[in-house]
């Protein structure tokens, strides 16, 4: 187990500590941890426990994470580690998020320049992701910046629920993030996640201020799959920005949730009702829909998908081959 001393904390009295990192704020006794279990005070000291322990890694195709206006049809290296703030009772990546799965140390020196070595097969370069990175923002922070300065690109797919000092700290490293919007209830938040809706909405209007930002949102049966509810987040990304990318994901029952998974027609018609305020809205979890990406001057073809095998056959320049219209990718 690596531990370090936590980036944001501050001391208390009777020795305890105030982790300032989320929005839960938690107060942690000696002895104790927070609710991510990866942060404890050990003798008045917030440490953080899960340094440079590596629990999962993949070269996965970028679309993946999933970012589809982010170099598309490359490839990103993606580390993993135990831990999250949530406790989303459908997660789809429980045994991380709130098991006790193995590790390897890994330092930051050591994953750049495995992430360097992957660049002859397509890598363009880190993405934190699996469970939840911002537990790990230690060593996201710390790897971030080195990477940053060997020209790979920094990914970040999580929650959102971190606090803004720290996400400001670690945003110029960042080249894209896919950030959650569970819902747009903030029962369904304390609820389905012990987390908070607003928190994550602020995170989302200041990273998209900063880097590339797409959001994904699990629509699960009979809980936040209503057309009201869709038509409202929606409604607000695009206040925010109508070019922001929203993948629409179908649930599968997981961890805690035996719900039957959502209807393939529910899925569907709320990509339609999305589509009335942003341009690009996608599917994810649904074998055989449409999730091209199109022209918006011309209608052509930019980008064909078939599952995670990607072909852009209408792209010429960073314009589109037919119009010349500039092409909505970060590439």
């Amino acid at each position: 187990m690596a531990e370090r001393t936590a980036y944001h904390w501050r001391k208390l009295e009777d020795e305890r500590v105030e982790c300032t990192l989320c929005p839960h704020r938690c107060k942690v006794k000696p002895g104790a941890t927070g609710i991510c279990r990866v942060r404890a005070n050990r003798e008045g000291q917030l440490l953080t426990l899960n340094y440079g322990e590596v629990a999962s890694v993949a070269l996965d195709p970028v679309e993946k994470k999933p970012l589809f206006h982010f170099y598309p049809g490359t490839s990103i290296y993606s580390v993993g580690v135990r831990g999250c703030n949530f406790d989303c009772g459908f997660c789809q990546n429980w045994s991380l998020a709130h098991g006790q799965p193995p590790s390897t140390f890994v330092p930051p020196q050591r994953l750049v320049a495995l992430a360097e070595e992957a660049r002859a097969e397509g890598n363009i370069g880190i993405a934190y992701t699996y469970s939840e990175p911002t537990v790990w923002y230690e060593y996201v922070l710390d790897t971030a910046r080195l990477a940053h300065r060997a020209g790979l690109k920094n990914v970040m797919v999580t929650n959102g629920f971190i606090e803004s000092e720290p996400l400001q700290e670690l945003l110029p490293y960042l080249d894209a993030m896919n950030i959650d919007l569970k819902s747009f209830r903030e029962e369904y938040y304390r609820r389905t996640c012990h987390g908070r809706l607003s928190p994550v909405m602020a995170t989302i209007a200041a990273a998209q201020a900063a880097t590339h930002v797409e959001v994904t949102t699990l629509l699960v049966t009979g809980l936040n799959d209503s057309e009201q509810e869709v038509e409202e987040l929606a409604a607000w990304l695009a206040s925010v920005n109508p070019d922001i990318v929203l993948h629409l994901s179908r649930y599968f029952p997981a961890y805690r949730f035996t719900l039957p998974p959502t209807p393939v027609d529910t899925i569907r018609r709320a990509r339609e009702v999305a589509r009335r305020h942003l341009r690009y809205v996608y599917v994810g979890n649904v074998v055989g829909m449409d999730d091209d990406t199109r022209c918006a001057g011309c209608g052509q073809v930019l980008v064909q998908r078939d599952g995670y095998f990607v072909r852009l056959p209408g792209v010429k320049a960073g314009t589109c081959s037919n119009c010349g219209t500039p092409v909505p990718f970060v590439m």
